[in-house]
């Protein structure tokens, strides 16, 4: 199946629901859909519509940066830890490529990074255990305590 959607009740597991796109610009619009249709049931105290700008950023630079010799997907998860929020974004590129840019105002791209970093509690790159590079924030305070 090309798109999956995956809901884990918080008693079960930390990890919340997943979603696995493919690597195209209508996944962006679709990823902002699904994310805010499957938290809504946790009620989160932080603010929806922050997260769904930051995934936006993040699936596109996946998608965007994202490369692999066959087919491939991006992958987002979203997990609670105690009162936080995580959200891991993966892709098949190579983690020492994302990195913060401080764009010139006439600079059509390169803000998204610097969006999660001004929005998140924290934010961090790395190896995913999938293969590639994920990508994650943290929104602090999600849920009361």
């Amino acid at each position: 199946m090309a798109y999956t959607i995956d809901r884990y009740p918080c008693e079960e597991s930390p990890r919340l629901g997943a979603m696995t796109l493919q690597p195209t610009p209508e996944s962006v619009p679709r990823a902002r859909r699904w994310f805010r249709k499957f938290i809504a049931p946790y009620n989160p105290a932080c603010s929806v519509d922050d997260c769904v700008l930051m995934i936006s950023e993040l699936v596109t630079n996946a998608i965007r940066y994202g490369r692999a010799d066959e087919p491939w997907l991006v992958r987002v998860e979203w997990f609670r830890e105690e009162t936080s929020l995580r959200v891991d974004v993966h892709n098949p590129g190579f983690p020492a490529g994302v990195r913060l840019r401080r764009p010139d105002a006439n600079d059509a791209h390169g803000r998204g990074l610097l969006l999660v970093d001004s929005i998140a509690a924290s934010w961090h790159s790395g190896p995913s255990r999938f293969g590639g590079t994920v990508v994650s924030f943290v929104v602090a305070d999600a849920w009361p305590s």
